[in-house]
């Protein structure tokens, strides 16, 4: 199958580490979707598929197309100036980054149409909303099959963040629209399909499909492993209000003895001073009483974090609200147990009492009992992080979920010719060919 997907400021190369890409992982704009984006195109490849990623050009010495080891294509778009935007900032480059795929995909495949990556693919999935307009104006010019996966909604982040939300105005209107245009909707988690039926999408036209985890770069640790030091807590979050750090910190504060919360994420390690969120978060401990027992360490990129989660007894992760969230499957892949705000995806991923425990979202008072109470069990602490490991390896690993993903694009091409195979019957039935 030929696959286009469209992933307009989630560059599937901000996961690599030989500074091939652009975007750099964990910064603002820059986290689980370009992570989802690059591990599904690459189990799509291993598996026969060919794959190109159109992602917007924000460096003007990028090569137009990075060919992967594995043989997918990332293609760069130019639409806007050749520099990072934040992805708030990109709606406008939208009808450019359509003309664009529509002089792409109107290319015999494999050809370099215009520049870039060409050829009409059999089904293009579109990756956060914008690139879905994208998309969805080429898809509709060229008889292109759409698949939307929206990763966050615009009406969620409006209800958490109100006066703070700096989307566009027009985002839920749009997502609203293109939810009920576009061939399919992929939804990561049942609390998505929920918030996309109230959006007006039909629920005959969303499927869900999780996101994954690469279970193989992730490994239960030997029992004595883990470096020596006190009990270790630890959260992997960009550091943005909505992700809840400050809640971990606040619980920490209510754990007794010498535990300590590492937090990764966010800048590099040496620009840390610098930043106004960790400023905040710094502060905060300070006054809960426990900046000694609170440790930054910056951004990691993706090759560390296995080692991260070795060393830590629990992890948590204390969003307002989460789409899905990445980490506590890497910590369920690790053999940790997670301490989860029940909310979004994390209400999914972790089953409560089975791979880990859940708390009400911004409550430090339960997480805090939570982690001191699985602090205090290690017998619990191995129980859970067991199931977690099986959960994943039977649920979320990659290839499962681009098996998953397939499904849906077989589905997508098959409707028409269902269709068109059903049509004399209703003609026999009325008398009136449509």
């Amino acid at each position: 199958m030929r696959i286009a997907m469209v992933s307009e400021h989630a560059s599937p190369l901000a996961v690599r580490t030989d500074g091939a890409g652009h975007g750099r992982l964990g910064s603002v704009d820059a986290g689980g979707q370009n992570v989802h984006v690059h591990a599904l195109a690459e189990a799509l490849a291993r598996v026969g598929h060919e794959v190109v990623v159109h992602t917007r050009r924000t460096d003007p010495h990028t090569p137009d197309q990075v060919r992967l080891p594995s043989g997918v294509v990332v293609d760069h778009v130019p639409a806007g100036p050749a520099v990072e935007l934040g992805k708030d900032d990109l709606l406008e480059h939208m009808d450019a980054f359509g003309a664009v795929l529509r002089r792409r995909w109107s290319a015999p495949w494999g050809e370099r149409g215009d520049g870039g990556a060409g050829g009409r693919p059999d089904v293009a999935h579109a990756h956060f909303w914008m690139s879905g307009l994208a998309a969805l104006d080429a898809g509709r010019a060229l008889g292109v099959p759409v698949v939307q996966t929206f990763h966050a909604l615009g009406s969620v982040k409006r209800r958490h963040q109100g006066a703070a939300d700096t989307s566009p105005p027009s985002r839920v209107a749009l997502e609203s629209d293109l939810g009920a245009q576009v061939d399919r909707v992929v939804a990561t988690c049942a609390d998505e399909v929920r918030e996309l039926v109230a959006l007006g999408v039909p629920v005959t036209n969303v499927d869900v499909v999780p996101c994954g985890v690469d279970v193989r770069r992730f490994a239960v640790p030997d029992d004595g492993s883990r470096r020596p030091g006190p009990p270790r807590v630890l959260t992997v979050s960009r550091l943005v209000p909505r992700k809840g750090v400050d809640t971990a910190i606040r619980a920490l504060a209510r754990v007794p003895g010498p535990a300590e919360l590492v937090v990764a994420g966010g800048p590099e390690g040496t620009e840390l001073a610098g930043d106004p969120e960790v400023a905040r978060l710094r502060a905060l401990a300070a006054d809960e009483g426990v900046a000694h027992r609170v440790r930054f360490v910056g951004r990691v990129g993706p090759a560390a974090v296995p080692e991260l989660m070795g060393d830590a007894d629990i992890v948590v992760q204390l969003p307002a609200y989460e789409p899905f969230g990445l980490v506590p499957l890497e910590a369920m892949a690790s053999g940790r147990p997670v301490v989860a705000a029940e909310v979004g995806g994390l209400a999914d991923t972790v089953v409560d009492g089975v791979t880990g425990l859940h708390v009400p979202p911004g409550d430090p008072d339960a997480a805090g009992r939570a982690i001191a109470s699985l602090l205090a069990d290690p017998a619990a602490r191995t129980r859970l992080g067991r199931a977690g490991r099986a959960r994943v390896m039977e649920h979320y690993a990659w290839d499962r979920v681009a098996a998953a993903t397939v499904a849906v694009y077989r589905d997508v091409l098959d409707g028409p010719a269902r269709a068109a195979a059903a049509e004399p019957a209703v003609a026999d039935l009325t008398g009136v060919r449509s």
